[in-house]
């Protein structure tokens, strides 16, 4: 399998956001990305089970509002808002821990703009691995959704399939994307010496190096 690495990372606006999640200081990575589509068939591709496990990965559960969903081998949560067609907010429970995804859609030139916000308080593991943790994981994700769109019937899905995950092609697109992330931190004020240690912590993390010393 090969994917538009170039085309996907040009497409992808990354930000970090600060904010306070019960007077605890949180953060927010942002990835945006227009695809090639319509509003409404966007947002069927991220709602409806038999298409999520063809791009992204098997989903099961109950996808409305006050439902419990699982992603299999990865988070569970509760789908806490949902207003079909616009944006949905949902809890993500994962290893003991909980933050929330927030994703939404709209009509943007070229086709139908996907934002995804994914919110979690600051901790020990973001001091080690910064934006990059969640934001190189969502981009494989939306890597498979641009694919998608172009091979609706296929699995394409980033990981989990054939091995992609380990070849050369993703591990330099997982080196570009975890720079990327390193430095959307430092335009939202990290200092650059943390960002890119963070950064070169999560690029190892993803391709399957020894983690760094200190």
């Amino acid at each position: 399998m090969t994917f538009d690495i170039a085309a996907h990372l040009g497409a992808v606006k990354r930000e970090v956001r600060d904010l306070e999640i019960d007077g605890q200081p949180g953060k927010v990575i942002v990835a945006s990305r227009v695809y090639d589509t319509t509003v409404s068939d966007l947002w069927d591709a991220l709602t409806k089970p038999d298409r999520l496990k063809r791009w992204f990965a098997p989903v099961t559960g109950d996808l409305q509002l006050g439902g419990r969903y699982h992603i299999e081998g990865n988070a569970s949560g509760t789908v806490t808002a949902c207003e079909p067609e616009k944006r949905a907010e949902l809890t993500w429970e994962f290893g003991g821990y909980t933050s929330w995804v927030n994703f939404s859609v709209a009509p943007a030139e070229g086709g139908a703009l996907l934002v995804l916000e994914h919110i979690a308080p600051v901790s020990p593991h973001w001091t080690q691995y910064g934006a990059g943790a969640g934001g190189v994981g969502w981009e494989l994700g939306l890597l498979g959704l641009s694919e998608h769109f172009k091979r609706p019937d296929a699995d394409v899905r980033a990981e989990g399939v054939g091995g992609w995950e380990t070849s050369p092609e993703a591990k330099d697109m997982v080196r570009k994307a975890s720079t990327a992330w390193g430095e959307a931190e430092i335009a939202a004020g990290e200092t650059p010496e943390q960002a890119r240690k963070a950064a070169e912590a999560t690029r190892r993390f993803y391709t399957g190096e020894a983690p760094m010393e200190g």
